[in-house]
């Protein structure tokens, strides 16, 4: 016997436009409905898809925060106003 598989109807508000045109432009592009792209594209996010999803960061590029009391002091140094540029 198999398990019935159910399925729910979802109302969502609040879709950014540029993810509607992307959505929409997508279904055309693939030849599917907009629910279509719409359910792959929660499923895919969900982390539920047959690929896995891909993040990225830029921990790599950038390291992390090392505090650098010299770098500090330039920059406050920086940030300070002269009173004479501002008559």
């Amino acid at each position: 016997m198999h398990a019935k598989i159910s399925k729910v109807q979802y109302t969502i508000r609040d879709v950014p436009l540029y993810v509607n045109e992307a959505l929409r432009q997508k279904a055309k592009t693939e030849g599917k409905s907009l629910n279509q792209v719409a359910v792959e594209a929660l499923t895919v996010g969900a982390g539920l898809g047959d690929k896995p999803v891909k993040r990225r960061d830029l921990s790599d590029l950038v390291g992390t925060w090392v505090e650098d009391p010299e770098f500090d002091a330039i920059i406050k140094e920086q940030d300070q106003i002269d009173p004479e540029m501002w008559k």
